[in-house]
């Protein structure tokens, strides 16, 4: 059944405006090139786009060519505006940016481990405030969230989780209830797959698992270009995974005895401290930047034996999924870089009979910050961009 008159203008716009974001302004002749569509229906669609206040002309193509053949069009990036927040244990980066996701301010807020709940809230979210305000975006459209934890598919809500700070959980929900915006939350690892998957490691992959290396362990999984979730939102929830090597077995509320207690930065402390790179009773947080001093020195026993450590995840998950992509991210992940990837990558090989890359993450502490920050624009854009969403206000 052929698509009906307002359908297919709808198309066409949607179109038109994915290339004009993809590749920056542009004039109606490439529009034409690009979409393949004719030229009365191009002059048809930029006339409708610029009356409804989405493009507008930003210059012309080149001094050799003048009138209105040579206009370029561009998309009105202020039409909206966004937030995108990386919510961690020990704190919140948060940055602004406009409708075409490019950032117009950032800001960070240290939390205390003893800080009040109420008032850690509260100082993230006005933070967040005066950062908009001062980036000329009073008002937000859609604020993306990346936080630690388990996401209720359902609800969308971050559940209750052990060992985070009630603060997490409170702070979304305050969010939602001060701004005249969408709030969204995702995972953490989640969002690092997505900017991953969009301007990273992954980009030329529709297929792969990012494996989660930080003070907690995780992974997310991305299959036929679409991230997996399962029924409850638990999917890549590795740290309580049974692996050899641990004195037990998990439990439903704890993780100990499972992968984390292998690989997670506190495990990671002790076994540097064991090769002397450390003394005992390090900080959590000084694992990644131990992981790093042992890269640049060279700490080979130390790296051989975190890689053994790590690819008893790796291997059980390529075993299940055969993902033929392992992306090694995360606070300690990055800080191996290459090195532990590489040594990852032998150990598979030898494990595994299924051919499996390993590679290091791309986009380093910036992941997660970015995954919310394409999160929210997808979200804005579907609503601006989409039938019936060109009355949505700035």
């Amino acid at each position: 059944m052929p698509a009906s008159p307002r359908t297919a203008r709808a198309i066409n716009d949607r179109l038109a405006l994915r290339f004009l974001q993809d590749e920056g302004p542009l004039t109606a002749g490439q529009l034409k090139d690009r979409t393949g569509l004719s030229r009365p229906t191009v002059a048809d669609l930029v006339e409708r786009l610029t009356a409804s206040g989405l493009v507008t002309v930003v210059g012309e193509a080149g001094a050799q060519r003048r009138g209105p053949n040579a206009r370029l069009y561009g998309i009105v990036a202020d039409r909206a505006h966004l937030a995108a927040l990386d919510v961690r244990t020990e704190g919140v980066r948060l940055v602004v940016a406009d409708l075409l996701g490019a950032v117009l301010a950032r800001a960070e807020l240290p939390v205390e481990p003893g800080e009040e709940t109420g008032a850690a809230v509260e100082r993230a979210v006005a933070l967040l405030e005066r950062t908009a305000k001062e980036a000329g975006a009073e008002r937000l459209h859609t604020v993306g969230v990346g936080a630690p934890g388990l996401i209720d598919p359902a609800s969308g809500e971050l559940r209750d989780s052990s060992g985070l700070p009630e603060w997490h959980r409170q702070l979304v929900a305050a969010l939602q209830e001060r701004l005249p915006a969408r709030v969204l939350v995702e995972n953490e690892t989640n969002l690092a797959a997505l900017a991953e998957q969009r301007d990273g490691a992954t980009a030329d992959r529709d297929t792969f698992v990012l494996l989660w290396l930080g003070l907690g362990i995780g992974a997310s999984v991305v299959l036929d270009g679409k991230l997996r979730r399962g029924a409850s939102g638990g999917t890549g929830e590795v740290g309580f995974l049974p692996v050899p090597g641990t004195a037990g077995l998990p439990s439903a509320t704890r993780c100990d005895g499972g992968f984390h207690s292998l690989a997670g930065s506190a495990a990671l402390l002790e076994l540097a401290a064991a090769h002397g790179l450390v003394g005992p009773g390090q900080p959590v947080e000084r694992a990644a930047g131990v992981v790093r001093d042992a890269v640049a020195s060279g700490a080979d026993g130390f790296l051989d034996a975190l890689a053994d450590r790590v690819v008893l995840g790796a291997a059980a998950v390529v075993a299940v999924l055969d993902p033929g992509c392992v992306v090694l991210a995360g606070e300690v992940g990055r800080a191996g870089g290459e090195a532990l990837a590489r040594r990852v990558a032998e150990r598979l090989t030898a494990m595994s009979p299924l051919a499996t890359e390993v590679r290091a993450g791309a986009l380093g502490g910036e992941a997660v910050l970015r995954g919310a920050l394409l999160m929210a624009r997808e979200a804005a854009q579907e609503d601006v961009f989409g039938p019936g969403g060109r009355g949505a206000a700035a």
